[in-house]
């Protein structure tokens, strides 16, 4: 028997590794399992790296339109290499940070794959192959998730690849085809679109970004036409030959079945907990519609295993995986937090123009039996916007008419996911249009939408 913790928590991701951070704080021994990168996929193949890539690409559309700016630039062109190394360099820059807050904060890194154990215990295999068993007071499961394939399209990460692949491609490919259009297909598909791939988007259900508000889904369809992105809704990959020099692409689409012809195609349709070979099965922990079955606290059902991340249910996103963690800690500290709401989560698209919104879309709250007020503000009546050369996309925001309270708020446009914090925090500390409205916002900034929209759905809008 090794070493015994007040925490043993198994993965190293944004769940995972805040988990372990607050735990610390609040004096627990802890260890961390992690059998790859500390950091886990956001941080060293998802969220980090993938930003980086998109920041190359917006700098190099940057330079092609310097002209639009007064700027004669010639001569530019994207080095692939360069962009992906660059985006390594960045995610392995960021893996070096989490390692450092381990040791800042005392945590054990046990390199490895764990398995629950009854008891409270966790075996783990280490690379050589070599099995320690290691006990713990409290043991969270934040394992994570991986590429979703589909049946028809299986991934060899040659000519069929995910996300991870996408990100570290020996060539830059003349054409791509992806399939599905959620965050990580619209990103991919903005990166390699902007730097010269001929790029087609194939989405199943009738729009693109199709968890967004309608009109922002919308907006984005039109920007990404306008960009010369090929996009087909309704439509759907039945097989992929892949025999020839690169790959056929058969789609079944309203009005029949097409042949796209292309060097590579990315599935990119969602993702798949990482359930398997952990021992949920052996230590009785309920599963439930491929999900961990948690209370609010992230009590599973055997006692002293807990479960957070993209393991359990509600959005796989990592601040809220995030978030979960450091509730679930403080719950076992004695601290009383407060159950997260999961209606006041943020969600941030990094595509351009980006996309954030936070609460239910304007055809939910209808849905949900709410009387609503509805405002909208275009960044071609914003002067921040204007002069950024950034007028594309709007603020729309969703108030109940009978109590005021912020239901939603739906943006698209430049720079829109540092703005969604606001609205974030407003709806957290349950303020009304009105105080909204007459909180004075900065001139001239792009916030000031936010602030305009508001005042579009009280009929008191100045701009517009």
């Amino acid at each position: 028997m090794a070493a015994q913790y007040d925490l043993l928590v198994i993965g190293s991701g944004p769940g995972g590794y805040v988990a372990a951070i607050r735990a610390a704080q609040l004096k627990m021994k802890v260890g961390v399992v992690e059998m790859a990168e500390l950091g886990g996929v956001c941080l060293n193949w998802g969220c980090i790296p993938t930003k980086a890539l998109l920041k190359s690409a917006q700098v190099f559309e940057y330079i092609h339109h310097a002209q639009d700016y007064g700027i004669q630039v010639s001569g530019a062109k994207a080095d692939f290499g360069s962009m992906v190394k660059r985006s390594r360099d960045v995610a392995s820059g960021m893996n070096k940070g989490v390692q450092f807050l381990f040791r800042k904060n005392k945590i054990d890194h046990i390199a490895g794959t764990g398995k629950l154990q009854k008891g409270k215990k966790v075996e783990v295999t280490g690379a050589d192959g070599k099995k320690t068993v290691y006990e713990a007071k409290h043991i969270i499961i934040a394992t994570g998730g991986r590429a979703r394939e589909l049946p028809n399209l299986k991934i060899d990460n040659q000519k069929i690849i995910g996300y991870r692949k996408a990100m570290v491609l020996e060539k830059q490919p003349a054409s791509m085809v992806i399939v599905g259009s959620g965050a990580i297909g619209v990103e991919f598909g903005y990166f390699y679109n902007s730097i010269g791939t001929k790029v087609t988007i194939v989405e199943f259900l009738p729009r693109i970004v199709p968890n967004e508000d309608e009109e922002v889904s919308k907006q984005l369809d039109k920007e990404y036409r306008k960009a010369g992105v090929n996009i087909m809704v309704n439509s759907s990959v039945e097989a992929v030959d892949t025999s020839g020099p690169g790959c056929k692409v058969r789609v079944k689409t309203p009005t029949g079945e097409q042949i796209l012809e292309c060097d590579v195609v990315l599935s990119a349709v969602g993702y798949s907990p990482n359930l398997e070979n952990i021992g949920l099965e052996e230590t009785g922990v309920k599963v439930e519609k491929n999900r961990v079955v948690v209370d609010d606290f992230y009590r599973t059902s055997v006692e002293g295993v807990y479960a957070i991340g993209d393991i359990v249910p509600g959005p796989a996103l990592a601040h809220v995986a995030s978030a979960e963690g450091i509730i679930c800690v403080e719950n076992i500290a004695g601290l009383k937090p407060e159950p997260l709401n999961y209606n006041n989560i943020p969600g941030c698209t990094y595509c351009q123009p980006e996309i954030a919104s936070v609460g239910f879309t304007e055809k939910q709250a209808r849905e949900a039996g709410y009387e609503i007020k509805v405002g909208k503000f275009p960044f071609t009546a914003s002067g921040k916007a204007k002069a950024a050369g950034a007028s594309e996309g709007f603020v729309k925001v969703i108030f109940d008419a009978k109590y005021g309270e912020w239901l939603g708020a739906h943006m698209i446009g430049a720079n829109v996911t540092e703005m969604i914090g606001e609205v974030v925090v407003a709806r957290k500390l349950e303020t009304t249009g009105h105080e909204i409205i007459k909180a004075v916002h900065p001139h001239p900034t792009m916030s000031e939408a936010t602030m305009e929209a508001t005042a579009a759905a009280y009929n008191e809008v100045i701009h517009l």
